[in-house]
This record gives C-alpha cells, structure tokens and sequence, in this order.
C-alpha cells in the first residue's frame, strides 16, 4: 500500500491573504477566520485533492515568516479550537493538512530575540541566534550584530547546531502534530537548513506520527541531496515549475522532457506546481492563456505530487514587484468566485479525479513516448497496465502515431471516453489545439 503522500494532490492555501488579514499583526484579539477557511473544504475536494499545504500559521508580527510564537495560532486567522475544528473537517473529508515549519529564522519578537535585546550579554539565549556579537550595533540600531536571512534584519538565523535550538523545534513539532493532528510540514528555507538538522527532524518526527511527511522548499541544487531516506520525502520542484512554462512560451518540449529525464530517480517524490505565493500566477507567464490546459494536464501526470494555488484553478492572474508580493496573495471568497462559470476549474477537477483514480500517476515509471518541439507523449505504469498522455503546445490539431508500450487493442482518452484502435502497437490520433489527451490502455 503506498503512502498518502505518494497519492496526493495539494491545495496550497496562503491564509493570511486569503482572507484578507490585516498586514501587521497588531491585534489584541482573536479574529476567526477559519470557519471562513472551512467553507473551502468542499471546493478543494471537489477538484480531487487530497491533501492541504496551509501556512504560514505560526503567530508572526507580519507576512508570516517573522515568527513570534511557534506554538500559537496567528490570532488574525483563529485560535487553537479553530485550527483543530479545520483540520478534523479536513480529515473527515479525506483531506491531510501540511502547514509550514519556519525554522531558519524567527521574528525580532520571538521571545529568545526580546531576552537579548533586554539583557545582552547575559541573556541565556545569545546562543539561540547565528553571528551573535556584542561588539558592534546592527543596522537597525540593536546594541549587537546578528545573522539574517538575506540580510533582512527582521529574520534573524537561528543557530541550529545548539541543542536546545533544536529541542525547541522538535518539541514544537510534536506539539503540532499532538495538538492539531497535521500530517506534515513544508520546511521554509529548507535549501540553507543543516543536514544533520534536518536528518535529526525526519527521525524525531517519525516516531511521533506515522508517515509524517517532511517537504522543503530547495529552489536550486541536486534534489537528490535532500530527497532521500534519511532527510527529506520531498522539495519544491522549481526546476520542473520553470521548464513547463518556458516550455510552453518557447513551443519546446525539449525542455520538459529533458527536465523529467533528468530528475526521473527521484521525480516522483517531488512537490510539483505551476505557481504559488512567492511565483507570478501561471495566467500571469503564458503568453497563450490557451496553454493553460496541457500545463495543467502535465502537472497532474507527469511524474511528481501536483499542487494547486488557491485562485487559479478560476484562471486568476497575478505578478509580483520587487517589493510587493500582495498580488499573488489576495483575499478569495469561494461562495463568491464559484458563482463565475470557468472551464478551467471543471477541466482540473476531472485531472484531479484522473490522478486520484489511478495508480499509475501514484509513483509510477514514467517512460518518454514521442517527442517534438509542440508535441509530447509519455507512458506512466502500475504492473502491466499504462496511462499514456500527449500533449500538444501548437495552434494546429496535430496528428501522431503514439508507440504503445504495453499489451491492449483499446486506449480510452480518460478526459471524454472517445477510444482509439491499438494497431501494431501503435495508437494514431489527433491531439486538439493546445490541449492534450490521456489514454488508459485496454484490454477488448
């Protein structure tokens, strides 16, 4: 039996733009917002999702990331009984829920950062934070110089090779997972984390939730270095993310396929996606709006878990400035975005259905079929059967002769049920305009 992860398809929800929160956090009180968070549940499911990536959740001052309490709920979304009502309606939808782990960084209001700013040098916590020196200032005026993340001096590192850092992160984890019942975390930063960190989270977490899956967001490197049996289940595909768009801007399916080719070891344990709160929406990248559909339907069969940006499954658009990310991030109403009629959100829902439907897109071999700059064909597996999908980029419907890899006399294009002849292992038909088809072999 695979696990869920190896099953799932996400839905990533950035909370505190979703619901339109203030941008600081300067609340006394608690605001509820996740009986509006709830009101998702269905709309999610109903696209075939499995699974939930949510956060920041964390109590911050800010955007999330500048954490000030790891173990309280950021009071412009809820309180803990919120929270655990969301994900017990999660789980009862058949839904997991993975929320993020800022463990790079905290917030100059994280209480081991307010000790060394009241008591310097003889605060028990100047071991907490990385590049700590009380002989000279910080840029904003602080008495001692730190590391930050990026050089923003509102992140300060934590030092992660200091025990009692890390026992405070483990604890926190298992607070999570026994107060909330999450299924997992989405290390942020995890491209600049420590290994041994890390290796020493994948064991603690293990043994206190089965198949607790561990994600880290990894924009460059070798994969392979943290997707493995001793650190990470996943990272954040952002060489796949690139090659799909650019692949379909440039009319070259070279680029896609030699992506997966070259990730093919460890590709299907990748966190995949087109966008998400720190990309331009997909809508926003590609030159023909049309593209939408193989983008999508490559994101739900090729070799990866595929994940959706809350807003645009309705085809939303969005960019971000340099200094301004609230575009990607905007408040939704689902009652109100659900009243507009959009062939985009149904056409993701059957992917969705598809993916969930059939083992073969659950960790699958994948095995490239045909290949030209604006067409596309490749097979995914489970024992003898295969799905094969082919997509096509051009303005033109195009006709191909699609070799068949395994034994049948039928292939089912799963998107409308129009079957095609299996004729000396081969499979002639024509793929629609910027659209694509996905193919169940059959037997009779």
């Amino acid at each position: 039996m695979s696990k869920w992860y190896e099953r799932g398809a996400f839905y990533h929800i950035y909370p505190l733009g979703l619901v339109g929160a203030p941008k600081e956090n300067r609340e006394s009180s608690v605001t509820d917002q996740f009986g509006q968070l709830c009101e998702w549940i269905s709309h999610i499911r109903s696209l075939g999702c499995n699974a939930i990536y949510i956060g920041p959740l964390f109590e911050s001052s800010t955007h999330g990331y500048d954490t000030r309490d790891y173990r309280m709920v950021d009071r412009r979304l809820g309180d803990k009984e919120g929270f655990q009502e969301f994900v017990s309606r999660c789980h009862k939808a058949g839904i997991k829920v993975v929320v993020d782990g800022v463990f790079n960084h905290t917030g100059r209001d994280f209480f081991a950062f307010q000790d060394i700013l009241n008591h310097g040098a003889s605060s028990p916590y100047r071991d907490w934070y990385r590049g700590i020196n009380f002989s000279c200032c910080s840029p904003l005026g602080d008495s001692f110089g730190y590391e930050a993340w990026q050089g923003h001096f509102e992140l300060p590192c934590l030092n992660l090779f200091n025990p009692a850092v890390k026992q405070y992160l483990f604890d926190t984890i298992k607070f999570w997972i026994h107060t909330f019942d999450i299924d997992g975390i989405r290390l942020d930063c995890a491209n600049v984390l420590d290994f041994g960190f890390m290796k020493e989270l994948r064991q603690n977490s293990a043994g206190v939730k089965e198949d607790f899956w561990l994600m880290g967001e990894v924009i460059h490197g070798e994969y392979g270095r943290w997707v493995n049996q001793d650190i990470l289940h996943s990272v954040t595909n952002y060489e796949l993310h690139k090659s799909i768009y650019s692949g379909h801007n440039d009319h070259n399916y070279f680029e896609i396929a030699h992506n997966v080719k070259r990730l093919e070891s460890i590709g299907s344990q990748l966190y995949t996606f087109v966008d998400n709160h720190d990309e331009n929406r997909i809508a926003s990248k590609l030159n023909n709006l049309q593209h939408l559909y193989p983008v999508y339907t490559l994101l739900f069969t090729l070799p990866g878990i595929p994940s959706i940006y809350y807003g645009s499954e309705f085809g939303m658009e969005g960019k971000r400035t340099n200094t301004d990310d609230s575009m990607l991030r905007p408040m939704v109403s689902i009652s109100e975005i659900k009243e507009l009629s959009c062939p985009l959100e149904d056409f993701i829902s059957k992917l969705g259905h598809i993916h969930e439907q059939n083992p073969e897109f659950h960790g699958g071999r994948y095995q490239e079929l045909l290949l030209t700059n604006r067409q596309y064909a490749f097979a995914r597996f489970h024992e003898n059967q295969a799905i094969i999908t082919a997509v096509n980029n051009d303005e033109s419907d195009a006709f191909a002769q699609v070799p068949c890899p395994c034994e049948g006399n039928t292939a089912v294009n799963l998107l409308n049920d129009e079957v095609f002849p299996v004729i000396d292992h081969k499979i002639g038909l024509t793929i629609p305009a910027n659209r694509g088809v996905i193919l169940k072999i059959m037997e009779g």
